[in-house]
């Protein structure tokens, strides 16, 4: 006969298998808006974190990858005239990313569409506050 699994175990796990399902609803979510504005996740995903000038390493790192994978992103978002690199202030071998007119149009289109529907929108914003507490209590002590 084995031995039931601890109850922390068990309440870790199914706690574990909530924030995989908020995190897959949302990542369908982003998915299912960006193909509304002819855009993939991932260039959506680069447009809402694109909140001003920031250089590529600080968008991979809001888009949670590597670097080359930002950078491919932004080859696209480029040649469709959303998003510009532009000379850094004050690294000369550095590029800052800017979004065009129209990425910030879209940007816009987007950030209304992300809000429509959203997986969180069953919480309210002081739940929504503290649902970030919790969530960068838990992350962050590590």
């Amino acid at each position: 006969m084995t031995t039931p699994p601890e109850p922390q175990a068990i309440a870790e796990r199914e706690l574990c298998g909530l924030v995989n399902g908020l995190a897959q609803q949302i990542a369908d979510h982003v998915r299912e808006r960006a193909v509304a504005l002819g855009l993939t996740a991932p260039q959506a995903t680069a447009l809402r974190e694109m909140t001003g000038p920031m250089s590529m390493r600080e968008l991979a790192e809001r888009m949670s990858c590597e670097p080359s994978n930002a950078t491919f992103v932004i080859d696209k978002l480029e040649k469709q005239g959303l998003v510009e690199r532009r000379a850094h202030p004050t690294d000369r071998r550095a590029k800052h990313l800017v979004l065009t007119e129209e990425g910030v149009s879209l940007r816009g289109r987007l950030l209304e569409l992300l809000t429509q529907d959203s997986p969180l929108a069953g919480l309210g914003p002081e739940q929504q506050r503290a649902l970030q507490g919790l969530l960068e209590q838990a992350i962050t002590r590590r």
